[in-house]
């Protein structure tokens, strides 16, 4: 697991799809204030390329932009807010969220760690590695996932979800690798900047049943966009 922490089959359902294409609505808006054009603006590209990934409609994702970029009328304050802390069996959490009301978030936040700890600024991270995180599958046979990352100039590549490849880069490189992988034969599906646990917790059954859940609720929170855990697999 050690990295993006993601809810068994949670895919599957229709109001985790809502909930995720509404976080996914949340990046697009942000993103769109630097311009609604994606050639010119990557961090919105990157998120319309994971927008699409999960066929977010084409109606919903093109609003979204249009909202952020202001050419709807609707004026956007969303801030990025980050915690830190623990889940149960001193697992460490870091939680990004988007928020237009910064106090509401930080109080229910605090409601969810209550069976875990939460931390200050730089109580986890430090056991973590930000890094850019690309998800890309092959486009044509014979490819190498590993001479690929080489020559786009990534640091790493691992196996990822779904017979994906994820190409770890310096966060400074992520927009250039995800530029150089489509020529290499891969289809980027998705590219970010997140987080990589430097070293993961190995629990029991009953002690991972346990954290899983913890993580869960903090998922469904409508103000968190992303949860990265430090847990073995």
């Amino acid at each position: 697991m050690g990295a993006q922490w993601k809810a068994k089959h949670k895919d599957l359902a229709a109001n985790a799809r809502g909930r995720l294409f509404g976080k996914l609505s949340k990046e697009l808006m942000v993103a769109a204030r630097n311009g609604a054009d994606p050639d010119l603006n990557p961090r919105l590209r990157m998120v319309m390329e994971a927008a699409r990934k999960v066929s977010m409609p084409r109606e919903t994702l093109e609003r979204a932009v249009k909202k952020g970029a202001g050419l709807l009328g609707d004026a956007v304050h969303f801030e990025h807010v980050t915690y830190e802390g623990y889940a149960p069996h001193r697992v460490p959490v870091i939680v990004e969220c988007l928020t237009d009301n910064v106090n509401r978030t930080v109080s229910e936040i605090r409601v969810l760690f209550r069976k875990g700890h939460l931390g200050s600024a730089g109580s986890v991270a430090w056991e973590f590695d930000r890094l850019g995180l690309i998800e890309a599958a092959p486009s044509r046979p014979g490819v190498d996932p590993e001479e690929a990352a080489i020559e786009a100039g990534a640091q790493d590549v691992q196996a990822g979800e779904e017979g994906d490849s994820l190409f770890l880069t310096d966060p400074h490189d992520l927009d250039l690798v995800s530029r150089a992988l489509p020529d290499l034969g891969f289809t980027v599906h998705s590219a970010k900047l997140g987080y990589r646990p430097k070293s993961t917790v190995n629990l029991s059954a009953a002690d991972l049943e346990e954290v899983e859940a913890f993580l869960a609720a903090i998922d469904a929170n409508d103000d968190v966009q992303e949860v990265y855990v430090g847990l073995g697999d």
